[in-house]
């Protein structure tokens, strides 16, 4: 696989300067820890110093420090969280209650995949809609048509824009925030995104507001306008107001649907380069589910091979390599190392899956390490392709 070449450097300095060891950009101190065991003590272990989140200013500058991903941590984050996962858990995820929303976008997967016959195509764009539409269904309580020219610009636009802030000359505002507001190239598009990207949101927020029936909540922004009518009628002050609901739609609309879709992706790669592990996954599915209903969740523990599969796929790629950055809440000493409060500290979880002393043969795709002698699920501690610790 052809690593970016920032993340192929970090790996290679890993080689030389071991286990854990820091950079500096600019004045500001980043600390990379690239095994298990480093990783998890410093999540787990020593969470109270190093659960912050670093301002940078890129995303400070689009996020104001709001939402769940990049919001500022403190009680305001702690409270938006922990609305935010039990509403989403009320409208069905990682539950059997989301099924039937999956079930019914996988209709639109496949008619439109169909239409294709027998010619090659790209199924990223196919893929992209109908994981943006699962998310769309619990956030905004509706589904886009695949044609429809608004929703194929939104996306469009989210992942043109992810990629100008990590491959382009706009990652210098991270350096020089004022370069942000250069009236050209990357700069300007990626000012134009956010910009459109806002309206759109917005628009969606005050549309339900406009429709809201507090008899009948439809989706989270239902929820989200409740809940903050009930703070302002029962609190002088209060962290909830649409302002904050506006990031935490964005966190969900652009986060959720690049890292799901990135994963499916590899995944469908990987059975077209592993065709004798495709017809184990397959032979798998037509004992066990057959051809004449859609999968559940109640099907997965009579399915591990295809379990076993997702796993290794998510360990080769990892969507997020470097999982979401920590700060250090204050100067501590950590396995021999002073590191001073305000350093970023970074979760190399390319290195902890890729790490030879931890999987035999690493770089080789091979569903079976996660399989025990019976053939069931084997779970293995430095699995980590979300990352670890209190508050990830």
């Amino acid at each position: 696989m052809l690593l970016p070449g920032w993340l192929f450097q970090l790996l290679q300095m890993a080689k030389i300067y071991g286990k854990i060891y820091g950079i500096y950009i600019g004045n500001r101190l980043i600390v990379v820890l690239n095994d298990f065991d480093t990783v998890k003590d410093a999540m787990v272990n020593h969470c109270e110093v190093f659960s912050d989140r670093p301002s940078v200013p890129l995303v400070t500058i689009i996020t104001k420090r709001k939402g769940i991903v990049f919001g500022t941590y403190g009680p305001v984050w702690r409270q938006q969280r922990r609305f935010s996962h039990s509403t989403l858990r009320h409208f069905g995820l990682g539950k059997l209650s989301l099924e039937p929303r999956i079930i019914e976008e996988f209709k639109y997967v496949k008619a439109e995949m169909l239409k294709y016959g027998d010619k090659g195509f790209s199924p990223f764009q196919i893929i992209n809609n109908a994981v943006s539409n699962v998310i769309c269904s619990i956030s905004f309580g509706k589904r886009f048509d695949y044609e429809d020219k608004e929703f194929k610009a939104m996306l469009s636009m989210m992942s043109r824009g992810l990629e100008i802030s990590v491959n382009s000359e706009a990652i210098l505002s991270n350096v020089c925030s004022w370069m942000y507001y250069l009236p050209f190239g990357p700069f300007k598009e990626l000012r134009q995104i956010v910009i459109d990207i806002t309206a759109f949101l917005k628009r969606i927020i005050e549309e339900h507001k406009l429709s809201l029936d507090p008899e009948n909540p439809r989706d989270f922004i239902d929820m989200y306008l409740l809940h903050i009518d009930e703070e302002q009628r029962t609190q002088i002050e209060s962290s909830f107001d649409t302002d904050y609901l506006f990031y935490i739609i964005g966190d969900l609309f652009i986060a959720g649907t690049d890292t799901t879709t990135n994963t499916l992706l590899w995944s469908l790669l990987y059975m077209c380069l592993h065709r004798d592990v495709q017809e184990k996954v397959q032979a798998e599915i037509d004992s066990v589910i057959g051809r004449e209903r859609p999968p559940s969740l109640t099907d997965k523990i009579q399915m591990p091979f295809t379990e076993a599969t997702i796993m290794e796929v998510q360990r080769m790629t990892v969507v997020v390599p470097l999982s979401v950055p920590h700060m250090a809440s204050e100067s501590s000493v950590f396995q021999g190392y002073t590191i001073p409060k305000g350093s970023v500290v970074l979760a190399n979880l390319w290195a902890v899956h890729r790490d030879a002393k931890v999987w035999e043969k690493p770089n080789d795709f091979n569903p079976s390490r996660f399989l025990d002698e019976h053939g069931q699920i084997l779970k293995k501690e430095a699995f980590i392709p979300f990352g670890i610790g209190k508050d990830i």
